[in-house]
């Protein structure tokens, strides 16, 4: 049985010491192993939180000094890397069309469907969720259940500092053609980004649908609807619009979630 708190104490201790021994290694490369498996998680949710095993993060960070650059070559194609790539599909249950790319380290949950796409290791992607043609899941990034990545969509990945939390987007969003999402942002259940948001995580995330604004700032609230816009600032040499994402609506927590997504994007004009 795998001693977790053993590799934990042997990461984290390598990782504030320096030392790259044989034992480390083995933690190190268990480590990964563990990820690519499941068996374990960078961030996971509890409660209203989520906690990052900053350790995790370490481990996949020193993994990339023990592996070799190697010559990987897949039919026609040929790679140079030194990150193996994920295998067994089908025992898996996932679906993957050519040539959509997982690096080892990441976890695709049975039941997902990877089209022509790039997921890096570290990543997790639920059940049931579509990575859509040139999406791309970044480092460590966590991807819920149910969730639809439409095409080109850019993931962005936390890798450092090691207790940074990733990118989480949480179970059953929609997140539109072209959208970015990065710098640890959490997208909270159920919401909806229209095509090309764009979120970072300084972007003002703006409430339009009352009398005032209402303002948040690296977290989209559940089932939020949200599309791109634009705020004004003041600089020295003029006024001048800078993005931001309005949240024009919320989708029904009293209906089916295909019916609440398909009213979403028909009644408030969602471009997905």
């Amino acid at each position: 049985m795998t001693d977790l708190k053993a590799i934990e104490s042997t990461v984290s201790a390598a990782w504030e010491s320096g030392e790259r021994t044989d034992d480390v290694k083995t933690a190190v490369l268990e480590t990964i192993d563990l990820l690519d498996a499941g068996s374990i998680r960078v961030a996971q949710r509890d409660g209203d939180q989520w906690v990052v095993n900053t350790w995790v993060k370490q481990a996949v960070l020193m993994a990339f000094g023990f592996w070799d650059m190697e010559t990987i070559e897949l039919g026609p194609f040929e790679y140079h890397d030194k990150v193996p790539l994920k295998r067994h599909y089908a025992q898996a249950g996932v679906r993957v069309v050519p040539p959509a790319t997982v690096r080892r380290g990441a976890f695709i949950e049975a039941g997902a469907v990877l089209m022509p796409s790039y997921v890096n290791i570290g990543a997790y992607v639920g059940t049931g969720t579509m990575v859509d043609t040139w999406a791309t899941v970044g480092s460590c990034a966590q991807i819920g259940s149910n969730v639809h990545l439409s095409g080109g969509v850019g993931i962005g990945g936390v890798l450092e500092p090691p207790g940074a939390r990733p990118v989480i987007i949480e179970d059953n969003c929609f997140i539109g053609s072209r959208c970015i999402v990065v710098e640890g942002v959490r997208v909270r259940e159920g919401a909806v980004l229209g095509a090309g948001v764009t979120i970072t995580g300084s972007t003002k995330i703006i409430d339009v649908t009352g009398d005032e604004p209402v303002e948040y700032q690296g977290e989209v609230p559940e089932r939020s609807v949200v599309i791109p816009g634009m705020r004004t600032k003041t600089y020295p040499a003029g006024d001048f619009g800078i993005p931001a994402a309005l949240i024009i609506g919320k989708r029904s927590a009293a209906t089916d979630e295909k019916t609440s997504l398909n009213d979403a994007l028909r009644n408030f004009g969602v471009s997905v």
